[in-house]
C-alpha cells in the first residue's frame, strides 16, 4: 500500500500516533548527469546572475524522483509512515550526480478516538 505522504517527516514522531514498530532505515537513491545543452545554456544564465533554472529543475527532479523510490523502498517493508526523513547528495563523477532520500520507515498506529 501506498504510504501519503503526509506520513513522511523530517521529525522523529507523528503527533497523536504512537509508533508500532519500527521497520528499518529506507532509502531512495537517483544518479543524475546534465546534458550539454543544459550547460550551455545553463552557462548563459550564469552571464547574467541569479537563480541557474535549468540546473534547479534538474535537481528539484532527482529529489522527487529519490523521495518516491524511497517511499516504494518503505511500503515494500509494511510501513505507513517514515521519519527522520533526509536529503543527501553527492558528484560521483564529473558532471554526475547523487541523490539520496532516506529515513526510518514505521508503523503507525491510528490516533485514539475522541473523548
Amino acid at each position: 500500500m501506498p504510504i501519503a505522504r503526509r506520513f513522511v517527516s523530517t521529525s522523529f514522531t507523528f503527533d497523536g500516533y504512537r509508533i508500532a514498530d519500527y521497520r528499518g532505515v529506507v532509502r531512495g537513491i537517483t544518479v543524475r548527469s546534465r546534458n550539454i545543452v543544459a550547460n550551455i545554456g545553463a552557462g548563459i544564465q550564469t552571464l547574467f546572475g541569479g537563480n541557474i533554472t535549468l540546473y534547479s529543475e534538474l535537481c528539484e527532479r532527482a529529489r522527487e524522483e529519490a523521495f518516491e523510490l524511497m517511499l516504494e523502498h518503505a511500503a515494500a517493508t509494511g510501513a505507513n509512515a517514515v521519519i527522520g526523513m533526509r536529503y543527501d547528495a553527492n558528484d560521483v563523477a564529473a558532471g554526475v550526480t547523487e541523490v539520496l532520500a532516506y529515513g526510518t520507515a514505521v508503523v503507525l498506529d491510528p490516533p485514539p478516538p475522541p473523548h
